[in-house]
């Protein structure tokens, strides 16, 4: 029996509907996040092997902004991932750890994470912040917009780069 002072939650449902269900919640949130650039901001950029060795902006990020980037709810990371963010509660276990990222990965490395993670591995649930070409199933006011801008790709990137644990 619930304590009466308890209430069952509508999100319980899903939760119990294993990965299949969490994969469609979380694109259905990804897709539904607020897009920062237009195309017209968009930049090009290369991919090295398993990176994207050049910066999108041609400078470094701010980390500071970064930080505070990755703790935001409408970017999605931390809804899946968990890190050294001992004032967030309800950090996500979906996804590797944010902990010693600098470790694991170069910039470049991050970088392609952040811009198009389905190219490393096509079965991730993690969105595309930054790719625009190539996707399907996009409603027409998120057609030729990435999630994130470039800058503020590069700013978690110089944050989740100085992550050493």
């Amino acid at each position: 029996m619930r304590n009466p002072g308890s209430r069952r939650s509508r999100w319980m449902p899903l939760a119990r509907s294993g990965k299949s269900g969490t994969r469609a919640w979380l694109a259905a949130v990804a897709f539904a996040l607020p897009l920062a650039a237009n195309a017209q901001g968009f930049l090009p950029y290369a991919v090295v092997g398993d990176a994207i060795p050049q910066s999108l902006t041609g400078h470094p990020g701010d980390a500071a902004r970064g930080r505070a980037l990755v703790l935001e709810r409408s970017s999605t990371c931390i809804l899946c991932h968990s890190g050294p963010f001992p004032e967030t509660r309800f950090q996500g276990d979906l996804a590797p750890s944010l902990a010693g990222a600098g470790n694991r990965w170069s910039q470049g490395q991050l970088r392609l994470r952040l811009v198009d993670a389905p190219r490393l591995n096509a079965a991730t649930i993690m969105p595309s912040y930054y790719r625009i070409d190539g996707l399907v199933r996009l409603g027409p006011v998120w057609r030729d917009k990435p999630i994130l801008s470039a800058e503020q790709i590069e700013d978690i990137v110089a944050y989740l780069a100085g992550l050493r644990e």
